[in-house]
């Protein structure tokens, strides 16, 4: 499963995904269009369309909790790329609580529902502004960050039951 799949990061994770031929990609993102337009090229273009993979299109918002719980109950996810996040400087500088509310809340919405439903791994996507942030989108993506690695330790340490591996990777001038 890809969140944030419309998104420019999230709809490339997708693209070579299905070069490794899985059994099955969920493709998730809260915007209609371009979710429409990545559904649009991937069941229509090659090398895509002769992959023959199962793709499901689903729209839902990580900060929606039950949604997402709905999600993972009904996939049961494998591997989850979770690259859906607020990344604009300017606008999250406006919007302080909307990159909190995204970026920190549905990240650890969708990190411990991974740990829930038994994903083997989880894959971050966070950025090179989450290194000594200035501003609120790199805090939030520090935020963000700090929950995911906690929560792995956790796993380790056996605090926590579960068996999900994270990993957290930065993407530079997201």
């Amino acid at each position: 499963m890809v969140t944030g799949a419309a998104g420019s990061i999230g709809s490339e994770i997708c693209r070579q995904v299905l070069h490794y031929k899985p059994k099955k990609l969920i493709l998730l993102d809260q915007a209609e269009s371009p979710l429409y337009d990545i559904q649009f090229e991937l069941r229509n273009n090659e090398p895509y369309r002769s992959f023959n993979i199962p793709m499901e299109f689903v729209i839902g918002n990580v900060k929606d909790n039950v949604k997402m719980r709905e999600i993972f109950a009904k996939f049961k996810p494998q591997i989850v790329y979770h690259a859906a996040a607020y990344k604009h400087v300017p606008l999250m500088e406006e919007f302080p609580y909307e990159a909190v509310f995204v970026n920190v809340l549905g990240t650890k919405n969708v990190a411990d529902l991974a740990v829930e439903f038994g994903a083997e791994k989880f894959v971050m996507v966070s950025t090179d502004k989450a290194v000594n942030p200035t501003n609120i989108m790199g805090c939030t993506k520090r935020l963000a960050e700090i929950y995911v690695q906690s929560l792995g330790l956790a796993l380790e340490h056996g605090d926590i039951k579960g068996t999900t591996r994270f990993v957290t990777t930065r993407f530079g001038n997201v």
